[in-house]
């Protein structure tokens, strides 16, 4: 479970602050996965980073309860001159998991052969993004948190991806943000819009793109 009061987060200032979040008190308990959905830079990805405990609000707080994996994908946490064994062995150790095993299971997911290696400094964004979701869903945790699954790798990797998340999802929650309503109809139960710092709940992901995708058409008429 993972229970947000009162968040707030903004960047910059003046006519050039940008609002994420305003006043979000939303509880997300697991029950159900979620699928959040918002255009391009309304700050799914910086959400996903606050409820992973990766960055802080400007005001509120979170309480989280049972295990919450960083953003898949997410490279932030990764020491660019370690290489992707180091980085991997480290998180594998800050989350009590067996090292060995998470080394074998990402070295073997991301494909990335003699690299894995190679300090993560010399990767393409394509070979991080790899290893990191191979690393979080190499980790048992509670509740996934998973942002735009689909940047990741080719068409085939993808679906390997895809495949990977359905499997933890037999004994875990997700969250997932995304702009395209694809992926996250294809996993999620219940819905939600973030648009303009607000977080708008839906009963089901069907009615959430809905509104979603009629807001888009507007906005492109």
């Amino acid at each position: 479970m993972i229970e947000l009061h009162d968040i707030s987060m903004a960047y910059g200032s003046g006519s050039h602050r940008r609002v994420v979040c305003e006043g979000l008190s939303v509880v997300f308990d697991g029950s159900a996965d979620v699928g959040i959905l918002g255009a391009n830079g309304s700050g799914k990805s910086t959400l996903l980073r606050i409820l992973a405990g990766m960055q802080m609000p400007d005001r509120g707080h979170v309480v989280r309860r049972g295990r919450v994996s960083f953003p898949l994908a997410y490279s932030g946490g990764f020491h660019p001159n370690l290489t992707a064994r180091e980085n991997v062995r480290f998180v594998a150790r800050l989350y009590g998991a067996d090292l060995e095993g998470v080394v074998r299971y990402v070295r073997e997911f991301s494909e990335i052969g003699a690299h894995f290696d190679e300090p993560i400094h010399t990767y393409s964004n394509n070979m991080r993004a790899r290893v990191t979701f191979a690393t979080s869903i190499a980790i048992e945790f509670d509740i996934y948190l998973v942002d735009e699954v689909t940047s990741v790798g080719d068409l085939a990797f993808k679906r390997k991806c895809l495949a990977a998340l359905a499997e933890r999802r037999r004994h875990a929650s997700l969250i997932m943000g995304s702009q395209s309503a694809g992926n996250v109809s294809r996993f999620c139960q219940v819905g939600a819009i973030l648009e303009d710092g607000r977080l708008y709940p839906f009963p089901t992901m069907a009615e959430a793109v809905r509104v979603y995708q009629d807001c888009i058409a507007l906005t492109d008429a």
